[in-house]
């Protein structure tokens, strides 16, 4: 690392305010504080100070997301030699899926970065960090056979309308990743949903078996094929079709306790999603008059994207609440609508992305409520203190 250093501090004279590639500050500023924490040092004020910066932060959130990105590229290559009846073991299935799913990983970072360096270079700012994770994320929740032109659009869609329009990293409302999967949900719904988009080759009937059906376990509840329905392990374990990364409800849980013990992602955000969705699972179960309402409330937890979006989506530190009792209220109505939306529009079964949009909106509200609520709770006790002086 120290030849490294050396090399980069070679060069930087060149990227300095005076140098030859003076214009290229920013790409280079970017690449020198994704290798080393910058040198920068407060001389006045009061400032908090920690081991760990935005950068770090964000590093962390992709390797909390690297168990479901590997399971995700298992998944991918064994749900493909079921559907065509080939006999294959682990590695086979691994290597079919990392083809499959690595060009979606750069095409979603190479599209991404080019944007947020454009961006930094005509605004001169620096290149913001929070694209490391939506770069992740956006291949996690879209399915497999999805077109690499529509994954680069989808995300040049969501950095510059989902995050660059609001000012950037910090200043939007809308979670981006999400927002580049429902770009591509309304605007091309045949490759986003239905039977044939979730394992890889079966939109091409590459060899796919007489009488097999890639539908996931959502659709099958909303078609009320309760019998198809895999079993509670199988979607526990994550060996169902679905989105590459959010099948596995046990790698998501990995992940989660990576932010957790880092202290990275909001456990008081995630609780709360599972404690919503369970609670209107159970309202569903009361006045269960089809298939879809009788499943266990607990079971709705571990199917489809809930999991992720209660881990990944739900806990993004921009577009959710910031007050620790806003989280709670937050996490809640996240969960609570996410289950009632999937249930009951047949349109969206996987109302897990909708929930959360809708809950980014309304998330300054919950924070304004709450800090208005301590304001008028303190001036009570202050009026109350001051009647018994």
């Amino acid at each position: 690392m120290k030849l490294l250093r050396k090399q980069i501090d070679k060069i930087k004279p060149h990227f300095q305010k005076g140098g030859r590639f003076e214009m290229l500050h920013s790409t280079f500023d970017a690449f020198e504080t994704f290798l080393f924490v910058p040198d920068k040092v407060t001389s006045k004020g009061a400032h908090i100070r920690d081991s760990i910066d935005m950068k770090r932060t964000m590093i962390i959130v992709v390797v909390a997301m690297l168990p479901a990105l590997l399971f995700g590229m298992w998944n991918v290559g064994y749900q493909h030699f079921i559907a065509t009846g080939t006999e294959a073991g682990f590695w086979d299935e691994f290597l079919h899926g990392l083809v499959r799913v690595l060009p979606i990983v750069i095409v979603s970072y190479a599209s991404g970065l080019a944007v947020e360096f454009a961006f930094a270079q005509i605004r001169d700012h620096e290149v913001n960090e929070g694209f490391l994770v939506t770069g992740m994320l956006i291949p996690l929740i879209v399915p497999v056979d999805v077109p690499l032109w529509m994954v680069s659009l989808a995300t040049i869609f969501a950095v510059i309308i989902g995050k660059e329009a609001f000012g950037g990293t910090g200043m939007n409302i809308l979670n981006p990743a999400l927002t580049a999967r429902a770009f591509l949900f309304f605007a091309y719904p045949t490759y986003m949903s239905g039977d044939f988009v979730w394992i890889s080759g079966l939109l091409k009937g590459e060899g796919i078996v007489d009488g097999f059906s890639g539908a996931t376990p959502l659709a099958n509840a909303t078609l009320g094929n309760a019998e198809a329905i895999p079993s509670s392990l199988a979607m526990f374990l994550g060996t169902i079709p679905g989105s590459i990364g959010e099948t596995s409800t046990l790698a998501i849980l990995i992940g989660a306790l990576i932010l957790w013990f880092t202290g990275v992602g909001s456990i008081k955000i995630m609780a709360s999603v599972f404690t919503g969705g369970l609670v209107m699972g159970f309202i569903l179960n009361l006045f269960a008059v089809n298939p879809f309402m009788e499943i266990p409330a607990w079971e709705q937890l571990i199917m489809g994207g809930f999991a992720f979006g209660a881990v990944y989506m739900a806990t993004d530190p921009v577009t959710a609440s910031q007050t620790e009792t806003g989280k709670y209220i937050y996490g809640f109505l996240v969960g609570f609508l996410a289950i009632l939306i999937r249930v009951l529009n047949p349109a969206y079964p996987e109302g897990m992305m909708l929930a959360i949009l809708f809950m980014n909106v309304f998330a300054p509200l919950i924070d304004h409520n709450v800090m208005q609520a301590n304001i008028r709770r303190r001036l009570r006790r202050a009026a109350a203190a001051d009647a018994n002086n």
